[in-house]
């Protein structure tokens, strides 16, 4: 981007951004568009932690942790990402209020690119119509985005996140834009599996309120040190060998691999749901069924890549 914003002026958007999610990547190429053309700052202005947190009767099990939902807006190439932090107090504050103290003082807004069914403030006011006369009294334009839609469904980060809760992984990557993903760091487990020939890392998620897919076992791709690597992961309690029926792990066997990767961070992307969570009579057929799901993994990444 070879410009120059001498005047500290944006284009700014505001939202939660759970999921960065095809319908936000619209916003996101539209503001940075829009800064090139005025010769702004674009800036995304979003909040953590999600305002369900603080002001929801049951807070949402999220798409993205803060770190991967900034690195995703990023990537995009926003100049500038704002996390305000969203508190009890921070919720009373009302819509002229937020774009009078924050979007103007604070960040020299000029132009404010508004999602399509977007509001906020502790009076629900701030739509794009009351927003439009803020505007034209403070001195800045207002763009209403357009939902994307796929198949006449418009994109919802509601509607990723049940079809995440589902297993229907394949929806989900297709609303989101890119595979559905987990970051954490390899611990030590039970090393079962490597006593029956299928070791794994398991994933210790630091984030308590980060969705997971639904029981199962899937395909997918593993990231660490900068280099891809296949694999198969089963998300559920391991009811064939696991005494513990509440704990709930996270493990993946990496096709083709045998390094000591205990306490590196890991970024597991979710490709396909080959099959539910089982219990098994004996360690044997768990072996067999386990043989059968690296198959169908190879199987399923040869045809697609």
């Amino acid at each position: 981007m070879n410009r120059t914003n001498n005047t500290g002026d944006s284009i700014v958007t505001v939202g939660a951004f759970d999921g960065v999610h095809r319908g936000h990547q619209e916003i996101l190429s539209r503001l940075i568009k829009k800064a090139e053309e005025m010769n702004v700052t674009s800036l995304v202005v979003t909040f953590w932690p999600h305002p369900s947190h603080i002001i929801g009767h049951k807070p949402l099990r999220l798409i993205n942790t803060l770190d991967e939902k900034k690195a995703l807006i990023e990537a995009h190439g926003v100049e500038k990402v704002v996390v305000l932090p969203f508190t009890h107090e921070f919720a009373k504050i009302n819509s002229l209020s937020f774009i009078r103290d924050y979007l103007i003082d604070q960040f020299k807004m000029k132009y404010f690119l508004l999602g399509y069914n977007h509001h906020f403030g502790s009076d629900r006011q701030g739509d794009f119509n009351v927003i439009k006369e803020y505007g034209m009294h403070y001195g800045f334009d207002v763009e209403k985005a357009v939902p994307v839609e796929i198949n006449g469904e418009k994109i919802s980060s509601t509607k990723i996140r049940h079809a995440i809760s589902e297993g229907n992984i394949e929806l989900a990557n297709l609303y989101l834009g890119y595979n559905y993903f987990i970051t954490g760091i390899i611990v030590e487990g039970q090393m079962l599996g490597r006593t029956i020939g299928f070791p794994t890392a398991n994933v210790n998620i630091q984030e308590e309120h980060k969705l997971l897919p639904k029981d199962g076992v899937y395909a997918v791709k593993v990231e660490i040190s900068g280099k891809i690597y296949s694999g198969m992961l089963n998300i559920g309690h391991r009811p064939t060998v696991n005494k513990e029926k509440n704990l709930k792990t996270i493990e993946v066997h990496i096709l083709d691999f045998n390094e000591d990767i205990y306490n590196q961070n890991i970024k597991v992307g979710f490709f396909s749901r080959i099959r539910d969570e089982t219990k098994f009579a004996g360690i044997e057929i768990l072996k067999e069924q386990l043989m059968n799901d690296m198959l169908r993994t190879r199987q399923y990444f040869s045809s697609v890549f």
